[in-house]
């Protein structure tokens, strides 16, 4: 790791900004793409707009200890409007930018958030869509201007208009911004970050700015990035893994943070600026796998066959601990430049587990992959895979600044993982019950995910969350995640549900993917009309059948899946079905496909679906269909079980 700052002086957020500025301020320390163009953002011009942001929200009476909500997508504004608010002494609330207008609501109307930072007309039209039921909303502002003529709300602010008010406070009162940042301090909470909220309402992580910092820099001690090192932005700002990513170790060690354009134009942004270092959820990387897989069975024979023996030669060399030369001249090396992956030091994913056989197949590939593992309340990750310490079942080592345990170990050595870090929260914002239920002796938290400490390595292990570990009414106990992951692997499902808690064996809803499926289909002449018909082909479900089957042989009899039925939509966080981190919400599943999985295990051949389905943007369609149930495996007879 590059030169670093003295964080027992510069222990906030701003403080950080004001020494990178004045010592680098010609440095970049952001790009962003926009019709085309990366523009620059020096750290000079960094420390200006977040200047100006802070005193035009001093200027409208924002006040120290107040709420400062922040939605939009990955955008330099949301960075600067981030910092403006820690700068006043105010605490951040990063909202993702996708979430429905009652999630909005829920977040906004708990915090009583003075005022919110908005990207653009869509995120205005939501909030003036539930201004009403929010008193404490005294102002929003918008950076996009497009699209806003319609508007007259007095609390509409434009941020050109915020920006002079701020430049106007600056001329009045010189030094006044300077004052606010020395008035800031390192135990001041800077950050109200959610929490997954797989079972309910997020809780809200109250995130202090110096042991943020402290925990960023012991994070870089064990995973280094450089001053002038490139990172994309590709995951959602709120979350706290980006906040690490793209807010905190820049401070620290002065990387530069790139914003893509559009969504789609992602993997191409990403090619342009051949990153050092990026983070990916699992499901990113899924997706990434099962594109490079479907773009293979597009390819020519002579491609496909170059593309089989890359992948035997890779995966061979791999477990014998090293690279193949030949699998890199002939495969590798031009797939990463294809990806954008051909300066890349350091690759983690987290947030959720991912397959080993996913992991093992972007680690022949010459990918660093790594995996990581923490929580919102620990300030993010605080385990990670060494260089040359790679464990496909584990999730790696501590950080310096992190200790774990295992409470009440089972016989073999598996129970609750605890554990504390520098970065630790300070408890959850206005939930004092909650922080008592999961805080232990004012230092341990309670994960409630369930695992253990190899004795051979010291790697942690985790399994799944404890609530989700299941055991069929044959005795036979399962991690459905373990499975769910082993099933995601194949190109053709984009994700699955494994049931079977309380039942005489394993079943599974399945989702195809349907960018992959419905090319599959074209090659092979399947005429279809949607998501619901493709998933309804027989010709898919026989597709579908021997991924099943190829999983099964990778799992124990007992845990093997007996049938399966293709879901007729996919699993939606707007429908509550997944967390904004694509969680599954097992709760959510069970409930709201009671009648299917009721079915299931009556062993009923199809099973009849009449529902509505509401899009993003408020309209309906009904969805009137039979979905089969397709037998995999005999169900297991008693004995099998008992084994």
């Amino acid at each position: 790791m590059s030169e670093t700052i003295d964080l027992s002086r510069h222990d906030t957020f701003a403080k950080a900004l004001v020494h990178n500025a004045a010592r680098w301020p010609d440095a970049i320390a952001m790009r962003e793409k926009a019709f085309g163009i990366w523009n620059s953002v020096t750290w000079a011009e960094y420390l200006r707009q977040v200047r100006l942001l802070c005193l035009g929200l001093i200027d409208l009476g924002v006040g120290r200890g107040e709420v400062v909500a922040i939605i939009g997508k990955n955008r330099p504004e949301s960075i600067w409007s981030e910092l403006a608010a820690n700068a006043l002494g105010a605490m951040s609330l990063g909202i993702y930018h996708d979430s429905m207008g009652a999630e909005v609501s829920y977040l906004l109307s708990y915090t009583e958030a003075a005022l919110v930072m908005a990207e653009d007309e869509e995120q205005v039209d939501k909030l003036l869509e539930i201004a009403g039921d929010l008193p404490a909303l005294r102002h929003i502002v918008y950076f996009d201007p497009r699209g806003m003529r319609k508007h007259a709300d007095p609390r509409l602010i434009f941020a050109d208009d915020l920006r002079a008010r701020g430049a106007a406070l600056d001329a009045r009162e010189p030094g006044r911004f300077e004052a606010e940042v020395a008035a800031g301090q390192g135990d001041d909470v800077a950050i109200l970050c959610t929490t997954s909220g797989t079972t309910s309402h997020p809780k809200l992580a109250m995130l202090q700015a110096g042991p943020f910092l402290r925990h960023s820099a012991a994070y870089l001690r064990a995973d280094p990035k450089h001053a002038g090192e490139n990172y994309v932005s590709l995951l959602p700002l709120p979350w706290i893994m980006e906040q690490i990513y793209a807010v905190a170790q820049p401070l620290v060690c002065r990387t530069i943070v790139n914003f893509v354009e559009e969504p789609e134009t992602m993997m191409a942004d990403m090619r342009e600026i051949g990153p050092h270092f990026v983070l990916l959820a699992p499901r990113m990387w899924e997706a990434i796998a099962a594109e490079v897989r479907s773009k293979m069975m597009e390819s020519t024979r002579f491609k496909r066959a170059m593309f089989a023996l890359g992948m035997k030669l890779g995966m061979a060399a791999l477990d014998q601990g090293r690279r193949s030369r030949l699998a890199d001249l002939i495969l590798f090396s031009a797939l990463r430049d294809r990806l954008g992956f051909t300066f890349l030091r350091s690759a983690a994913t987290g947030g959720a587990a991912l397959g080993p056989d996913t992991f093992r197949f972007f680690l022949a590939m010459g990918i660093p992959l790594r995996q990581i593992y923490g929580q919102t309340e620990l300030a993010g990750a605080y385990t990670v895979h060494r260089p040359g310490d790679i464990d496909f079942d584990s999730v790696g080592i501590p950080f310096d600044d992190a200790r774990l345990r295992i409470d009440r170990p089972d016989s073999n050595g598996i129970g609750e993982i605890v554990a504390t870090t520098d970065g630790m929260f300070c408890g959850y914002y206005r939930n004092p019950e909650a922080s008592g239920a999961d805080i232990v002796d004012q230092v341990w938290l309670r994960t409630g995910d369930a695992g253990y400490i190899k004795p051979e390595n010291g790697h942690l292990v985790v399994i799944d969350r404890i609530k989700d570990l299941a055991t069929t009414s044959t005795g036979v106990r399962f991690s459905p995640q373990f499975i769910e992951n082993k099933l995601k692997f194949s190109p053709y499902i984009a994700e699955a549900v494994i049931l079977g808690a309380d039942r005489p064996y394993l079943s599974a809803i399945v989702c195809i993917r349907f960018s992959i499926v419905s090319k599959w289909a074209e090659s092979k002449g399947i005429a279809f009309t949607n998501y619901t018909n493709l998933s309804g082909q027989s010709a898919v479900y026989d597709l579908l059948t021997a991924e099943v089957e190829t999983v099964n042989q990778t799992l124990p009899e007992p845990q093997r899946i007996r049938k399966f039925l293709l879901l007729y939509k996919e699993l939606d966080a707007d429908d509550g079905e997944l967390t904004r981190t694509r969680k599954v919400r097992r709760s959510v599943i069970n409930e709201k496909y009671a009648d299917i999985i009721h079915s299931v295990y009556a062993d009923c051949d199809r099973v009849p679906v009449d529902a509505v389905i509401t899009f993003q943007d408020g309209t309906t369609t009904r969805v009137k269909t039979d979905l089969a149930v397709v037998t995999v495996l005999p169900a297991p007879s008693s004995r099998m079980a008992a084994e």
